[in-house]
């Protein structure tokens, strides 16, 4: 049995954020979501989550993330209280009367360490169990250790002892292996020596590292990729971390046969999906639950986020939100696509054209400088420049129906709620408020009136 424990209780003082650091963004997921991503590869039976500094906000954001995704087959989260902060020994002894009685093993992990790898956590794991330890540590040959506790071994990599840092002597610190702050413990053992735990240190906290010395064997093993165990604690270690996941991920899709022209100025979310024979112009960014299917063509300039774009569709400099294009369909350039907006199979949606909540069938052409807000459009629509749907009536949102076959002239307002049959067309710069039957012409404006002779009146000296 493996029980999980992330320390997620620290406010992060020097990410100078009312939001707890753990919950700040990479890549599309919070710091600690991350953490718990890392862990889906392993057979888990408890996952707890220590939490502390806006505790509520921390546990309210872990839940919907899990909503959302499909590890409900993981046991659930359990939130334990550190109302102090004094130490991760001092974290790991709140445990106590939630695992009482577990005899398995607990991993501890932090919720500021977020590119830890699932095959490392399962090699850990895997040397844990082989070699029977009460403790195996995550470690690594950092090119700059300062900061790092450092950690002394043997030849057979039993850990004889780990020094934080700022308690290090200049001998010791030139040791460039370091603690990554990854434990597993044969909880047991643990257990035993956890209420023990002394403060005798400059900070006056309990380190989870002072129980090495009190339990045997403990054996070390080394990250491959010492990148994976950085931790993240003011903004331009966000931003260094971001820069090592956009590079995992993008060497990730160039050899799934996506081509990006220009990725240093190309960002995607580790959460979207893309085919191969994908195109991804430059200055493109891609977020959240976002799919791309094979030949499709993205940008340059444009931002896609949770959307879902079929194949061979062109985006050019535009931006689409909760949306879905189908197949053969050109977006752009400067189109908006927002608020589940959904486009068929063959569409032009051109310049300056936003969509917000509308279904536009197979083949239609909405081509530039219109509004379509919750609005049903069928097959074969033409919709003429400056087109508008006036959807809201100062208090309520109103749909508008298209039938399939229908044009609309430029220039036009359709006032909604309104109904507009098949093959109808609506003569330029008409304003229609009534509904309109099949095969029907509507003429909804003023008759022009012309007056021969007519000029304006000089004005009096």
């Amino acid at each position: 049995m493996i029980a999980i424990a992330i320390l997620a209780a620290g406010r992060g003082t020097r990410m100078k954020s009312d939001l707890p650091k753990v919950l700040h963004e990479l890549g599309g997921r919070t710091l600690v979501e991350r953490v718990l991503q890392s862990c889906q590869e392993i057979e888990i039976s408890r996952r707890l989550v220590i939490v502390g500094y806006r505790s509520e906000l921390v546990k309210e954001s872990l839940i919907e993330a899990q909503e959302k995704t499909k590890d409900r087959e993981f046991p659930p989260l359990e939130f334990v209280e550190q109302t102090e902060q004094l130490g991760t020994g001092h974290a790991i002894q709140q445990l106590l009367p939630h695992l009482e009685g577990f005899q398995g093993d607990l991993l501890v992990l932090n919720g500021d360490v977020p590119l830890l790898r699932a095959e490392t956590i399962k090699q850990l794991m895997a040397v844990h169990k082989q070699h029977q330890n009460s403790a195996t540590i995550l470690t690594a040959n950092l090119p700059d250790p300062q900061g790092y506790g450092r950690v002394f071994t043997d030849s057979q990599n039993l850990v004889q002892q780990i020094i934080e840092d700022r308690d290090c002597t200049q001998a010791q610190k030139q040791n460039h292996r370091i603690n990554a702050g990854i434990y597993c413990f044969h909880w047991p053992d643990l257990e035993k020596i956890l209420p023990d735990l002394k403060a005798d240190n400059d900070q006056k906290e309990y380190y989870l590292t002072d129980t090495v010395s009190s339990l045997s064997p403990v054996m070390a093993v080394d990250v491959e990729d010492y990148q994976e165990i950085l931790g993240i604690n003011d903004r331009k270690h966000l931003a260094t971390t971001s820069d090592i996941l956009q590079t995992r991920i993008k060497d990730k899709w160039l050899r799934a046969g996506v081509t990006l022209i220009d990725p240093h100025s190309i960002t995607i979310d580790d959460t979207v999906e893309l085919q191969a024979d994908v195109v991804i112009e430059p200055q493109t960014h891609l977020r959240g639950k976002t799919s791309i299917a094979s030949r499709s063509r993205i940008g340059p300039g444009s931002l896609i986020e949770n959307s879902q774009i079929g194949e061979n569709v062109t985006v050019l400099y535009s931006v689409i939100s909760d949306s879905i294009v189908a197949e053969n369909s050109r977006i752009g350039p400067y189109a908006h696509l927002r608020g589940h907006a959904q486009i068929g199979a063959n569409c032009r949606v051109g310049n300056f054209v936003e969509l917000k909540n509308a279904q536009i069938g197979d083949r239609t052409n909405i081509a530039h400088l219109s509004y379509l807000g919750d609005a049903t459009l069928g097959e074969k629509v033409n919709i003429g420049a400056g087109t508008i749907t006036a959807n809201y009536d100062g208090k309520n949102k109103h749909k508008t129906q298209i039938g399939s076959g229908t044009k609309i002239g430029s220039n036009s307002v359709l006032v909604a709620p309104i109904t507009l049959g098949e093959n109808v067309t609506v003569a330029a710069g008409s304003v229609v408020t009534e509904e309109v039957p099949n095969d029907c012409l509507v003429i909804a404006r003023s008759r022009q009136v012309v007056k021969p002779g007519w000029k304006l009146k000089e004005p009096e000296k």
